[in-house]
């Protein structure tokens, strides 16, 4: 491959990058326009979609995944949520155009995580109450108490989304290249065996 299709087939998945900052933006805008805001102990619009099992909501997170650190100051909340991520993201970005090894599933998998994060740290930076989630799911407990025993899944955004699902991808692409490496370890050392 020449350096004018490696640098293509680098550039090609940044679409998903940019296509998952639209989408998440775009549906928090009509979110924060359309639903009014959901406090705690308080009524306000919840749209049923498939009955009680899921709805969309308007709240804010001012934290991370499953409002983890909403309880840290304004000052420790932005440099932990939005600067370290920002550098984090940045180092992501010159690892992916550094190197040539990713295959095609893994580039779009990194390009979908990038542009979800990015998504959720616009929100960082431009809404101070909070990163907007809206997508709300019955979950079906598990056990009476502890992490998994909600009534409801933790609200979240397309943004959250992108970052599950591609970065479940990812893993299982690597999982998969190296079980591919392991069955041609196996197979190299038998032809090797063989030919003794």
């Amino acid at each position: 491959m020449n350096e004018k299709q490696t640098l293509k087939s680098k550039l090609l998945p940044v679409i998903l990058t940019v296509v998952a900052i639209i989408l998440d933006q775009l549906s928090k805008a009509l979110v924060v326009k359309y639903i009014p805001l959901l406090y705690t102990g308080e009524d306000g619009a919840v749209i049923n979609i498939l009955g009680n099992f899921f709805r969309l909501i308007h709240v804010r997170n001012p934290a991370i995944a499953f409002s983890f650190g909403a309880g840290f100051s304004d000052n420790v909340r932005k440099v932990l949520f939005s600067v370290i991520p920002l550098i984090v993201i940045a180092v992501v970005f010159v690892v992916y155009f550094r190197n040539n090894e990713f295959t095609k599933l893994q580039r779009w998998s990194i390009c979908g995580i990038l542009g979800g994060g990015l998504g959720n740290i616009i929100d960082r930076i431009f809404r101070p109450a909070g990163v907007v989630d809206f997508l709300d799911f019955k979950w079906f407990g598990i056990g009476t108490k502890g992490f998994l025993s909600w009534d409801r899944w933790p609200t979240f955004n397309i943004a959250d989304s992108f970052v599950v699902v591609c970065g479940a991808l990812f893993l299982i692409s690597i999982l998969v290249a190296i079980a591919k490496d392991s069955k041609k370890a196996k197979e190299a050392k038998k032809n090797e065996e063989e030919a003794e």
